[in-house]
């Protein structure tokens, strides 16, 4: 019953969020920006809660270029100001301009500079590349492949289970907390090898951490991606085969019991929560992001089941929806992988090898991968450099530059 409130409670928590913002529904939030040294140039990236309009100007004494984002809020827990060790830029400033408009205003070191912009979706960021005139870089367009390479996604693998929750055992005792964490690891071993990623486990070691607190960590991180990994069990030992999960409600039997067993609680009282939570769920199903958890979930499943198909002759028992407490909450495309069945004896054995765990943790990362190959839609805008009267103010007109 405790653990039952808790849940509630923490849906509680979140619908009120969604409630108290739903005045400025149409407004969008600058919640990070963060900046780089690439190449030649000097990039800026803009993370926003949605898509932005914005436009650039430049004033002079002293140099400087601004963007104004358009219908939006800032985050009132960003710095204001970013001194800058960089040829180019000296300092960034970021404030309310005015009730809907962010500036963002780059302090340049002098006037030979030009600059090129994209947008990136999924989350949604405004790129900017600053860079002198006549570099190598100012001579072409900025690549789609490249953007992709060297902006860095953050991903959060959560390994189930851990600790005093050993989750399923298997016949001849080998525990899922055990094999998902090795898994987990692998995962995160393999895509560290790649730039353009940074991964986060919510456990490295077997401790216990609470359901709701998994997708805190992505949340406060403020992760692109959640992939929870599971290993399945049911009575019937001839269970087996490859699934993954999306949240959201189901009256398919086999989808409940999984959930059920994963939330640690009873067949029965996951059927109860279908009419107290159904409403909520509708309610959060924007902020869970379904749409690209569906693609995520496609993505990598498809991944898992043709790899392992091919040198372990795995089913596939396809991708499902259900009622994950694990899952609730995320504000990122998130989805739970069962891995396998560790209760079927054959699959057991199979999951005690390093052979068949790295070969799930490589099918996990080719899907995420192939993930953001097809999901990551790019607007292209270029800008160069130019004067314009509207754009540069005089030195007696300042006052709401910043």
């Amino acid at each position: 019953m405790l653990r039952f409130l808790l849940f509630l409670f923490n849906f509680l928590v979140i619908l009120n969020l969604i409630t108290s913002s739903a005045i400025a529904e149409e407004k969008a939030q600058v919640k990070d920006i963060r900046y780089y040294e690439v190449s030649e140039s000097f990039r800026v990236v803009v993370e926003t809660t949605g898509f932005v309009e914005f436009v650039k100007g430049e004033l002079k004494n002293p140099e400087r270029l601004f963007f104004d984002i358009k219908n939006a809020f800032l985050n009132r827990e960003l710095k204001k100001e970013y001194l800058v060790n960089n040829p180019i830029v000296s300092r960034i400033r970021i404030g309310q301009f005015d009730a809907n408009t962010v500036r963002v205003v780059f302090d340049l070191k002098g006037t030979d500079y030009e600059f090129k912009v994209i947008q990136l979706e999924d989350p949604f960021r405004i790129v900017i590349d600053i860079y002198q005139k006549g570099s190598s870089k100012s001579s072409k367009i900025l690549n789609d492949r490249e953007s992709k390479i060297t902006l860095k996604r953050k991903i959060v693998i959560d390994p189930g289970h851990g600790g005093k929750d050993p989750g399923a055992v298997g016949p001849s005792g080998l525990m899922e907390k055990d094999v998902v964490l090795d898994i987990a690891l692998k995962v995160k071993d393999l895509l560290k090898k790649d730039p353009s990623f940074e991964i986060i486990l919510t456990r490295d070691k077997d401790i216990f951490i609470p359901l709701n607190e998994r997708t805190e960590i992505a949340n406060k991180v403020q992760a692109d991606l959640f992939i929870s990994i599971h290993a399945n069990a049911a009575p019937n030992l001839y269970a087996r085969g490859i699934e993954t999960y999306i949240l959201n409600w189901t009256d398919d039997e086999e989808a409940i019991r999984v959930a059920a067993r994963e939330n640690a609680i009873s067949v029965k009282k996951m059927k109860q929560l279908k009419g107290e939570l159904g409403f909520m769920l509708a309610s959060l199903e924007r902020e869970a992001k379904r749409d690209s958890s569906v693609k995520l979930a496609g993505y990598v499943h498809n991944s898992m089941t043709e790899s392992l198909k091919s040198a372990f002759s795995r089913h596939d028992n396809g991708v499902k929806g259900a009622l994950f407490y694990v899952l609730v909450g995320a504000q990122m495309p998130s989805c739970l992988l069962e891995v396998s069945y560790i209760s079927n004896p054959e699959e057991e054995r199979l999951l005690s090898t390093d052979s068949y765990r790295m070969e799930i943790a490589k099918a996990v990362v080719e899907g995420i991968k192939n993930y953001f190959l097809h999901t990551d839609n790019i607007k292209k805008v270029k800008y160069t450099k130019h004067t314009s009267s509207k754009s540069r103010l005089s030195g007696q007109n300042k006052k709401r530059t910043f």
